[in-house]
């Protein structure tokens, strides 16, 4: 009877993610905000395997508050896409992930942390944005190509995040607003590194945004 039991919880767990995971899709942005709350997005970030994104999922004010902060994240994402055409810009959750590839100018050669010229052009543009909304909190991750071995991937990788966070800041981006700076090697590719193309598509940093406690604690009172 246990047995049979334990089989129907799961299969009912089952069924609200997955409902739950094409209620989220199908939703607008703003509605993303205010559709997860916190017990939501943490079983739904755990269940995605964390990273940026689990992170912002698991984040998630919900409610009234959650569709202001959404709002608020809808327009920098805006002009993040603006600032840099050619970066990847997601909104998740309440918060947005965006990705800097080979695609977006904010790019590393092979064994190298080092920002060119037009990375660092680049970050200043959304350097720019990040502090015309001073109340958000930033995580950065590096990641590499799966070219060397894992021990040294994994010390280029988190050299990459520091590079991009030490460039923030130099714009003007304050010390407290960066939450993690983490390297993970060549776990998580994006794509398969059979091609020198995709291997230049892994060596990458993303950045998370969520809003800070400033943000959340104006959302709720103007909620209320």
């Amino acid at each position: 009877m246990k047995k049979v039991t334990s089989i129907s919880l799961a299969l009912a767990v089952l069924l609200s993610f997955t409902v739950s995971c094409t209620a989220i899709q199908n939703a607008n942005k703003t509605q993303k905000g205010a559709g997860i709350g916190v017990g939501a997005g943490a079983l739904v970030g755990g269940l995605i395997g964390g990273g940026i994104g689990g992170a912002l999922i698991g984040a998630a004010v919900g409610g009234a508050a959650g569709g202001l902060i959404g709002n608020h994240m809808d327009k920098q994402a805006d002009m993040i896409e603006e600032a840099v055409p050619g970066a990847e810009v997601k909104r998740v959750g309440e918060g947005i992930q965006v990705v800097f590839d080979d695609k977006s100018g904010v790019n590393f050669a092979i064994n190298s942390a080092d920002l060119t010229a037009d990375a660092k052009s680049n970050l200043s543009a959304i350097a720019e944005v990040f502090t015309e909304f001073p109340d958000t909190d930033l995580m950065i991750e590096g990641y590499t190509d799966s070219t060397g071995d894992d021990a040294y991937n994994l010390t280029l990788s988190k050299k990459r995040a520091n590079s991009v966070e030490s460039y923030l800041k130099s714009q003007g981006v304050g010390n407290s607003r960066f939450e993690s700076v983490e390297g993970y090697g060549e776990a998580s590719p994006r794509f398969p590194n059979d091609t020198k193309e995709n291997q230049a598509k892994n060596r990458r940093v993303e950045i998370g945004i969520a809003a800070n406690d400033k943000m959340i604690q104006d959302a709720k009172a103007q909620a209320n």
